[in-house]
This record gives C-alpha cells, sequence and structure tokens, in this order.
C-alpha cells in the first residue's frame, strides 16, 4: 500500500496552468491556501470517521489529530476581512484530482496501521511543499513568489515533523493486512 506520488514533471505541468490562471495576487494564494488546508481538515476528518467504523480506533485517533492540525492551518490563512473562497472547492485545478494536502479515498485499507497513515501525511505535506514551490517559481509577482515560498517551507517543516511521528511507528511486517473474515460488501 504505496501512495501515488506524481513526478516532479508531472507536478510542474498540471499546476502551471492553475498558477498563471489563478495566482495573480497575495489575495488568491490565500485563498487556494485556505481551501488547501480546509479541504486536508475535511478528509482527514472523514478517514477518521471511517476507520472508527472498522474499529480501527489508533488509525482513527491519527487522522482526527491530522484533522485538527490541518484545521489550525486553515484558520492561520490570511484571508481578506469578511472574505472567503470565491470558488468551490472543486473548481481549483490541482496536482491531481484534489487539492495537493488531500489523501485519496483508494489510498486506504481498513486494517492500515499508524504508520500506514503517517505515510499518507507525509505524502500529502510532500505534495503541499512542490505546489508551493512551483507557485514561488511562476507566480507574476514577486510578493507572491515569496509568500509561497514560505509557504513551501512551512510545509517542507510538516513532512519533518511527520517523519518524526513516523519514527516511533515502524513499518508493519507483512502480512498486516490478512484478514481471515474480511467485511462483505453487499451490493
Amino acid at each position: 500500500m504505496t501512495p501515488s506520488m506524481p513526478t516532479k514533471e508531472e507536478i510542474a505541468r498540471d499546476v502551471e496552468a492553475e498558477v498563471a490562471a489563478a495566482v495573480k495576487s497575495r489575495a488568491d494564494l490565500m485563498e487556494m491556501a485556505y481551501v488547501l488546508e480546509s479541504e486536508a481538515a475535511d478528509r482527514y476528518a472523514e478517514l477518521a470517521d471511517q476507520m472508527e467504523v472498522h474499529n480501527n480506533h489508533e488509525v482513527a485517533e491519527v487522522f482526527a489529530k491530522m484533522a485538527a492540525i490541518e484545521g489550525e492551518h486553515a484558520k492561520k490563512v490570511e484571508l481578506q476581512p469578511g472574505e472567503g473562497p470565491k470558488r468551490a472547492p472543486w473548481e481549483y485545478r490541482w496536482i491531481g484530482f484534489e487539492a495537493p494536502e488531500t489523501t485519496p479515498s483508494e489510498d486506504l485499507h481498513y486494517l492500515m496501521t499508524p504508520h500506514h497513515a503517517l505515510v499518507l501525511a507525509k505524502v500529502n505535506e510532500q505534495r503541499a511543499e512542490a505546489f508551493y514551490r512551483v507557485v514561488a517559481r511562476l507566480a507574476p509577482t514577486l510578493e507572491v513568489r515569496n509568500l509561497a515560498a514560505e509557504m513551501a517551507e512551512e510545509e517542507r517543516e510538516h513532512v519533518e515533523l511527520v517523519e518524526k511521528w513516523l519514527a516511533k511507528y515502524p513499518e508493519p511486517e507483512a502480512g498486516w493486512d490478512d484478514d481471515p473474515d474480511p467485511p462483505n460488501a453487499l451490493d
């Protein structure tokens, strides 16, 4: 169960059009950052709920903690007073189909361990860092490029934090996903 990580070339190609079209100002970048962080918080909360349903409380706790952290990041984004995003989350063009810090549902397994959850979180932070690095390279103004570079560095710090947490949870042995009585899907 390895999360898929786009290549640097794919990231740059996919993001360039969005950068040119949408990140023309500080306000545009902050709006995208808010949506990115909010989407991540919402998805982690959903994943925590899913893991609770499967009685995987340890992983649910990791995802709940990540939801809280990303929610705090969203609150720190400096939007203009009284303003929120001008577009719906699905109207943004991201690296993939979703915001960079959003875990794809297909990367989950109901028996996953905290190690797996933190690997997903690390990949999410790496994608967010890559996104901001591309913005820092392509944005039309120095102000936006500098702000995006700062945001990329902050995401790099998040990668390092997740790596520290990951050190506490060794990779599980082969067979971690064996279940002699797996759940049955009903049509």
